[in-house]
């Protein structure tokens, strides 16, 4: 335990947070986008215990923080004429009128053209832009939700749209909800699709376990070359920052 009073176990070169719960398995996670090392344990787990396991996952640690940092990140976005913005995984150019009247979004060619009141501020720009998507976003999903839980056999849950820094989607079976990622609405709609399959599938089995990959295998054959691309894409960079 350090000064702070946080518990962590340096392992090797990396330093563990570690995290006691009410569970009954040790869950071990590296988090994005600088390869945060989390260890969560059983409440009366001995530290010895945490640390050999922890070591136990030092080249899985390694190899997962090095892909973080191989992986490339979006540049800042400033909502100014000509730049580059993506939606359903396809570039488009920011084409952008001010005038008088109120804020809208429309989708040229190759260009989103963004509406707005002569010296708006960058912030209302991506408001309105953000608003834009989440609305895409809401044509979207409904149906696949509708598709996969009568797949799946299980209710049609309820759904929010959040933007979220290390998660593409959650789900909560007692309140039958599932979050999903805002940042969806800019990549390809078959990654959409994955991620709302894979969190229904949780309403089968919550965990990652053999039982979950079965029931990934039997519905969404394609479900692993999805999961990669989407673990490819870039990261979006204004998530990180503090």
């Amino acid at each position: 335990m350090n000064e702070s009073g946080e518990e962590a176990i340096q392992a090797g070169d990396c330093r563990v947070q570690v995290i006691r719960k009410d569970i009954k398995n040790i869950h071990f996670s590296v988090k994005p986008p600088d390869g945060k090392a989390i260890l969560s344990i059983p409440l009366a787990t001995r530290y010895e215990a945490a640390r050999a396991f922890a070591l136990s996952k030092l080249p899985w640690i390694r190899e997962k923080q090095a892909s973080f940092q191989k992986q490339t990140r979006e540049t800042l976005r400033e909502y100014i004429e000509r730049e580059s913005h993506y939606l359903w995984g396809k570039r488009y150019l920011l084409h952008v009128v001010e005038r008088d009247g109120r804020p809208s979004v429309s989708l040229g060619h190759r260009e989103i053209i963004l509406i707005v009141r002569p010296g708006s501020a960058e912030a209302k720009r991506a408001e309105v832009l953000g608003a834009w998507r989440r609305r895409l976003l809401h044509q979207e999903i409904p149906p696949l939700l509708e598709k996969w839980s009568e797949k799946l056999g299980v209710p049609r849950p309820r759904y929010f749209l959040r933007r979220m820094k290390t998660r593409w989607g959650s789900c909560n079976r007692l309140t039958g909800y599932i979050m999903l990622n805002a940042r969806l609405a800019g990549k390809p709609r078959n990654l959409l699709e994955y991620v709302i399959m894979h969190e229904l599938a949780h309403f089968l089995e919550p965990r990652h376990n053999n039982a979950f990959v079965a029931i990934l295998d039997r519905h969404y054959s394609g479900w692993r070359d999805a999961r990669a691309e989407l673990n490819e894409l870039p990261l979006a960079a204004e998530a990180w920052r503090e």
